[in-house]
Formats: structure tokens, sequence, C-alpha cells
């Protein structure tokens, strides 16, 4: 999938903008859903950042039966794909389709010539059928020095859809070389965005595919639920930013 194609599966010319979902319970998030699908964004994530697997799963089974035409990526906080891939199968397999799986840690080793752990997730994955967000050089992971960014990112296309990067924490902005590093090595594969996108900075991101934003479109001091305004504020930024390219 290249770029172009990856804003096409979403009818759009511009950044694709995916808010992220704090999820508390079922209850919660369908509100959270029914705001960003009033605003028109075209999907979102859900992740567990409170809770583990376990108790994740039943909600994203509920989740998708009321909301059964939903893009819905999820992310399984703390584990990597090749734990995620054998739940995502099971869940597609008893009818809960699941459009995206977001790693924070894709296992992408710039300094290997062979990347096993990669290879691992992959073959977990099988013939699964949603989109591979995979992060690499990503916040709270393993550092990476700035001068192995664009190893990382190239090797990276070739285990994911999506390559996925961000700042270097919750909320933090990522540094407009580093985004630049990333686009230039990865050419025309889709390039996500996971921290501190806000309405105020999005324009410098125009090379960025998606947008995966929490905090930077919720209330502030509230790490779960969607501020409409600030949603439709960064929406608006977005398709500016289509009409440009």
């Amino acid at each position: 999938m290249n770029r172009t194609d990856f804003r096409a599966l979403f009818g759009m010319r511009a950044p694709v903008v995916l808010p992220v979902i704090h999820v508390l319970d079922t209850t919660r998030t369908l509100q959270n859903i029914d705001v960003l699908m009033k605003e028109g964004a075209p999907g979102c994530f859900l992740i567990n950042h409170d809770f583990g697997v376990d108790r994740f799963l039943p909600i994203v089974r509920e989740v998708r039966a009321a909301q059964s035409d939903l893009w819905m990526g999820v992310n399984f906080l703390g584990v990597t794909g090749r734990d995620a891939f054998p739940q995502l199968v099971a869940l597609e397999r008893d009818g809960c389709r699941v459009d995206a799986y977001w790693a924070d840690d894709a296992r992408i080793d710039e300094r290997a010539l062979v990347q096993r752990e990669a290879q691992m997730i992959a073959e977990a994955r099988g013939d699964w059928t949603g989109l591979y967000f995979g992060g690499t050089a990503f916040k709270k992971q393993r550092p990476v020095a700035e001068s192995d960014y664009g190893r990382a990112a190239k090797i990276a296309c070739d285990w994911m859809d999506v390559v996925c990067t961000s700042g270097a924490a919750t909320g933090i902005e990522a540094e407009d070389a580093k985004i630049a590093t990333f686009r230039e090595a990865i050419g025309e594969k889709p390039l996500a965005l996971a921290s501190g996108i806000t309405p105020e900075n999005a324009h410098r991101y125009a090379t960025v595919d998606a947008f995966m934003v929490a905090t930077g479109i919720n209330y502030d001091g509230n790490f779960y639920d969607i501020d409409r305004a600030c949603l439709r504020r960064l929406l608006d930024v977005a398709e500016e930013l289509g009409d440009k390219t």
C-alpha cells in the first residue's frame, strides 16, 4: 500500500485524522465514538491504557457489535504483534472485524542485519486482513539514535503497512527533522504520527498521512473524552493541508 492508496481508503486527499480513545468501558467509548462520527472523523483507535487485554477484548466486541460500519483499530498496550495478532485472528474468526492494529513497538532493530523479531511478528500475523501500524523509533521504547532514524524507517517498510512514529512522550510533538527524515526514508509508504498533534501544530506535518491523536483533542485535564470543538479544528486543519497538496 502506498500513501495515495492509504488516503483513498478513507476517501481523502488530506492527512487522515484518527482519534485515539483511551477506553474505560463500553458506554463511554461509544459516547466518544458518537462525537467523532458526528464531526466526520473517518475512524478511530481504541487503546487499553488502564487495564489488561483480557478486560479490553469484551469491550472491543461490544463496540463492534454496536458500530458495525465504524473503521476501528486497536492497540493492545504493552505487547507486540507476536501476542496481539493471535487475538486479532480469533476476533476475526468470530466475526468481530478490527480494521487495524497499532503496535507501539514493531521490534525493528536498525542495528541488526536480520530482523528476527519482526519476522516472528509477521508469522503471527499470518493472513489477518487488517492494516498493521508499526511503531518505529517510538516513545517509551528502546531509544533510537537520531542518526539512525532513516535506517530504522527504511527497514520498517518491509514489515508493516503503515510506518508509525512519535515524539519523545505522550503529548510531546515530534521534531520536524524526525518527520522529514522518516518521509525521505520511506518514500511513498504511508506515515502515521502518534503523539503531540494539536489543531495548532498540525500544519507542520503536511507530509504525514495519519494523525493518531488523543490528548491534543481531549478536554484539558481529561485523558478520556474528546472535545468536539478541538476535533473539529483539527479536521479543518487537515482538510486545508489536503487542499494544498
